[in-house]
């Protein structure tokens, strides 16, 4: 289902209320949620309107989270101006080039600016964590099963629902943490943008932000749902983080129950995103996303999980739901 990009009715007069008012709106990107986002150009200048609207989308989260940023001195977008009711919020405009397609225009790159992306966080974990709320056992438990309420059901797959419940909560007391720090859950080559003349980088879609484990945004970059990651820059990444924190055996345990966590996670969100949302384009990240999580499997830490998928699901269905679902 394509994401209609006509810009919202009352857009036009909050531009004109905020000074932007001859600006030209043009189409940017919709996402996995309801909400949109447009270009606004007005006489060399240009910004970004959000279109949040409710019942469905809430931008204050985004809002907080945007300024807990700027005001620590990371590069979030600064908010220009906000309409609560109608959910549009205009943001500084961070521009077109991401890491992603840095990266891929120039694979040579992927190095340096993935060293970037973990010295923001390294950067990150040195403030407390914000006012957000935590990332706890429960939580952790709730979004693992979206695998077993979307995936399973829709490739015709039965499972034991109360064993794979009883095999997380085995595992999950590794990404339990003495200090938390703020997790911004989507931390990733798409969402990275190469600000300025600098390029530095810029943070988008945090507006999920929690209280939780370090170690959580370290596996959202290294294993990217979205593109493939060299294994070889995933454990110098580790490594160079490592070097920077102190970090040991308790770190990487807890890397991997969240990476198998995150992975579970997604695979059910983009089958959830097909199956309810009408997004069919989703289902095709599934196999990538797959061969992180049996990656993450393969590690002792993970062993109650790992037993109970090869009891639950064969291999020959870990992959595509929207394929599999066809056979």
């Amino acid at each position: 289902m394509a994401v209609d990009m006509t810009p919202p009715a009352g857009a036009r007069d909050f531009l004109r209320a905020c000074g932007w008012g001859e600006a030209e709106i043009l189409p940017l990107a919709g996402d996995a949620s309801f909400r949109r986002y447009f270009r606004v150009v007005d006489a060399g200048r240009s910004a970004i309107l959000m279109d949040a609207p409710p019942p469905h989308e809430d931008p204050r989260p985004f809002l907080a989270v945007a300024r807990w940023l700027t005001d620590r001195g990371f590069a979030a977008p600064k908010i220009n101006a906000y309409d609560e009711r109608q959910g549009l919020v205009l943001i500084e405009d961070f521009g077109d080039s991401r890491m992603r397609e840095a990266i891929d225009e120039d694979p040579d790159a992927a190095v340096s600016l993935y060293a970037e992306a973990v010295d923001v966080l390294v950067a990150l974990r040195a403030h407390p964590a914000g006012d957000w709320r935590p990332y706890d056992r429960a939580e952790l438990q709730r979004e693992a099963a979206l695998l077993v309420e979307w995936y399973c059901p829709a490739i015709g797959l039965e499972v034991d629902v109360a064993g794979y419940t009883a095999a997380w909560d085995k595992v999950l007391g590794h990404a339990e943490y003495d200090r938390a720090v703020t997790v911004l859950r989507d931390y990733h080559a798409e969402n990275l943008m190469l600000v300025g003349q600098q390029r530095s980088l810029g943070l988008l879609d945090f507006q999920d932000a929690l209280a939780g484990h370090a170690a959580y945004d370290l596996v959202s970059l290294l294993q990217d749902a979205r593109r493939d990651v060299d294994p070889s820059i995933e454990d110098a990444m580790i490594t160079r983080y490592r070097a920077a924190t102190g970090d040991g055996e308790a770190f990487m345990n807890a890397y991997h129950v969240l990476g198998a966590q995150r992975n579970a996670k997604i695979i059910g969100i983009f089958t959830r995103l097909w199956q309810r949302d009408g997004k069919p384009r989703y289902p095709a990240l599934c196999p990538r996303v797959w061969a992180y999580l049996e990656r993450d499997l393969s590690f002792p830490v993970l062993g109650p999980v790992a037993a109970w998928f090869d009891a639950n699901i064969p291999p020959e269905l870990r992959g595509d739901p929207l394929v599999l679902a066809e056979r």
